[in-house]
């Protein structure tokens, strides 16, 4: 009784801490408990069930109550409390926390504990980007002064977008800093000992032994990629085909590193063993850094080495049980994190699902079993929470993990040993050299090679949480219930018709518009029952950040129709990730808005660019576009019944004659919320007009609101939806409705 009570009760802890992402949810599970404890004993007479579940309920409630306890809060001096309402420069003094990374922009990126803000006190941790150049020399420990912006963190602003402020706050910050120049506070300060140069060490030695990428890839799978640069193209192309893993510090390596001292010390007293272990794994936590799914490996570790010390069986189940446990008292903030979820997930399938697939491939060899069983389990686990997340799959995942395995366990046995033979001995490392480079290489094109062929990453579209836990309730129950093990394919058959029928049915019957939040560059997405258009593309990061994950999130693998307005080098950036059938380009004379490199990347997808001029009209599906004039450019979009029209400029008095009846019978006007003659908008009278700006004309704001004309600035609520049935909601609404648990 006491195994199983300790289990609920550990359960209860897990359950409470993700019941407080809804109201009232710690009491919830209180009283859940409670109605266990008085139904539960009736139909097992025992007094002891009843008091395992009233405990359960207090271990629930208790649980949410040490969340909110431990999700972190600005202080009166956090440094936050500082950030001037308008744009100006300050000068942050405080101490590095972390060694820089780099980001996509290419600028370093540091965490800082603050200690003043000019001559003020302030405290708090804050998110530091700075120039390459100025933040690559920094490290640990170190006492700078940072001259720079400081802002607050934006939250969600387009649909399915990163909350940078969510992001931000579970990481215990509040600000952002983009800092422009850098000041030692003591040139003259020594260094003290620190895990991060043995990090640095080992980074640099094999970047210089091997070349940039191949070093950094060595590098990642030794320390994790949470410590080293590896080029985003190496980690977009893994992350394509699933194998992001690889690149992370994992329960993989914990078990190669275990495994192999384990093997080395065989015939050694169990004691030796224990503590040579234990050297092993302690080490390498210190290099990774307390990253969720390495501290969840080492403590499971630690279990198997205790249970070589006092020679008792260990349960894998009840140790990994307890690693979440002692991860989730430590940091319960964890339970949010994708890492930590992804790990136990993919630890769960291999314990439950590995034995029962290795038992249906028994007329394989044996060596080729697990390679084929450990990514399939891993998938079936960790694929519901994957399409929650990011609504992306590969196709190719598991023939591609089956032929990387080999190629991971040598480059992660191999690069540890040249860690520490670069530590001890650099020309002792150089003769490894061969014996690691050319299977990096070979991997590193391996992945090239599936990442060019057709379908290599499908967009499915994010699903719903109570679909996901429908998923999960399907892949749980052979394993619970061994009955059904037999049936496992009639399980299968309805996870795939319970993910893509309602898929197919929403989109084909699907009439949305969407104005995504970009800047001063309008950007829209019109999903047309089943055919996805695009009104502009935005710049690199535009694309980057906001247009493809939305297309992604929304299931979009392929753009029906585009039109290129506004001279933009996303388009290229875009074609790179996805094709599109037919690019308008709808530019003046003089420049085109697209460049000559998209439509040559437009023209390899079997693209069409087409130029369009004033006065054409196009018509798909339900949608048509009449191109009004170049000069000032103006659109209008019959979506529906619905007309709406575009000002990208703002038509002067003789341009407005000349446009006649065409600016009347608009319902929605969408422009750049510069000033708008109060004749032209009563010439127009929309109903809704959406600025793609931050502020509206303070003139036209007046204007709008004496005609009570519902007024959206994308730049402010965020981006904004219009569906026939739901009408017009904004991102930041939809966000606050949901109720986020920071």
């Amino acid at each position: 009784m006491s195994s199983i009570s300790g289990v609920v009760w550990c359960l209860a802890y897990i359950l409470g801490l993700l019941m407080t992402a809804i109201p009232y949810g710690s009491a919830i599970v209180l009283f859940c408990g409670l109605i266990c404890a008085i139904v539960l004993p009736r139909m097992k007479p025992k007094r002891t069930i009843a008091k395992i579940w009233i405990v359960a309920g207090l271990i629930g409630f208790a649980a949410g109550f040490y969340l909110q306890v431990r999700t972190p809060q600005p202080s009166a001096i956090d440094i936050s409390q500082f950030v001037p309402k308008e744009r100006q420069e300050v000068t942050v003094s405080g101490i590095v926390e972390t060694l820089p990374k780099l980001t996509r922009s290419g600028n370093s990126q540091i965490w800082l504990n603050v200690s003043a803000i000019k001559e003020q006190k302030a405290d708090g941790r804050l998110y530091v980007t700075l120039s390459k150049v100025n933040g690559q020399d920094l490290y640990p420990g170190q006492a700078i002064a940072i001259q720079g912006n400081l802002y607050k963190p934006k939250p969600k602003m387009n649909p399915g977008g990163f909350d940078f402020q969510k992001y931000l706050a579970q990481e215990g910050s509040f600000a952002g800093l983009k800092g422009t120049a850098i000041r030692l506070l003591d040139t003259n300060q020594k260094l003290k000992w620190d895990w991060w140069m043995i990090q640095r060490e080992i980074v640099r030695s094999q970047a210089k032994q091997f070349g940039e990428a191949e070093g950094a890839l060595i590098s990642a799978m030794v320390i994790g990629g949470r410590v080293v640069d590896i080029p985003f193209d190496i980690k977009n192309e893994f992350g394509k085909v699933g194998l992001s893993h690889a690149l992370a510090a994992s329960g993989f390596q914990v078990s190669l590193i275990l495994g192999v001292l384990l093997t080395l010390t065989k015939r050694l007293p169990g004691a030796v063993r224990f503590g040579i272990g234990a050297i092993g794994l302690i080490v390498f936590m210190g290099l990774t850094g307390m990253q969720p799914a390495v501290f969840r490996a080492v403590v499971m570790g630690f279990a198997v080495l205790f249970g070589i010390l006092f020679e008792r069986r260990v349960k894998p189940l009840n140790s990994l049980l307890i690693a979440a446990i002692i991860l989730l008292i430590v940091n319960p903030l964890w339970i949010w994190n994708l890492g930590f979820q992804f790990s136990f997930l993919a630890t769960l399938g291999l314990l439950v699902t590995v034995p029962a697939i290795a038992k249906r491939l028994d007329w394989l060899p044996t060596l080729i079993v697990p390679a084929i069983a450990v990514p399939i389990a891993a998938l079936i686990w960790t694929l519901p929470l994957q399409l929650f997340a990011f609504g992306m799959v590969s196709p190719y995942c598991i023939p591609a993990n089956v032929a990387a395995t080999i190629f991971i366990s040598w480059i992660s046995i191999g690069g540890i040993v040249n860690a520490g033979l670069n530590l001890i001995s650099p020309a002792i490392a150089t003769f490894t050299t061969p014996l690691l480079y050319y299977p990096t290489l070979a991997l590193i094109h391996s992945v090239k090679f599936v990442c060019q062929l057709p379908g290599n990453s499908i967009a499915v579209g994010t699903i719903s949480l109570i679909l996901m836990l429908v998923l999960y309730g399907l892949v749980c129950t052979p394993w619970m219930l061994p009955r059904f093990q037999r049936q496992w394919w009639v399980f299968l058959l309805i996870g795939i018709n319970l993910v893509f029928v309602p898929v197919w049915y929403v989109r084909s019957n699907l009439l949305q518009v969407t104005a995504l939040s970009v800047g001063q560059t309008p950007v829209m997405v019109i999903q047309d029952h089943g055919r996805v258009g695009l009104i502009n593309a935005g710049d690199v990061n535009a694309v980057r950040f906001t247009v493809l994950p939305f297309l992604q999130k929304e299931g979009v693998n392929q753009i029906d129709w585009a039109v290129a307005v506004s001279p933009s080098d996303g388009w290229a950036t875009l074609l790179e990730e996805m094709s599109i059938r037919s690019l308008y380009d709808f530019s003046s004379k003089r420049t085109s808005a697209v460049s000559l490199e998209a439509i040559q990347q437009l023209t390899a997808r079997k693209g069409k660019h087409l130029p369009i001029t004033a006065r054409q009209t196009i018509k798909t599906g339900a949608i048509e576009i009449q191109f009004l004039s170049t000069e000032p450019t103006i659109l209008q979009f019959g979506i529906g019944q619905q007309r709406w029209l575009w000002l990208k400029d703002v038509p002067n008095v003789s341009q407005q004659q000349a446009l006649g009846s065409n600016l009347t019978g608009s319902e929605i006007l969408w422009w750049s919320g510069r000033r708008l003659h109060p004749k032209l908008l009563e010439r127009m009278q929309p109903k809704i007009a959406i600025a793609s700006s931050r502020t509206v004309h303070a003139e036209t704001l007046k204007q709008l609101q004496l005609r009570q004309i519902q007024t959206y600035e994308t730049e402010v609520n965020g981006g904004l939806q219009w569906s026939k049935n739901q009408g017009f909601r904004t991102t930041l609404d939809e966000d606050e409705s949901e109720g986020a648990f920071l």
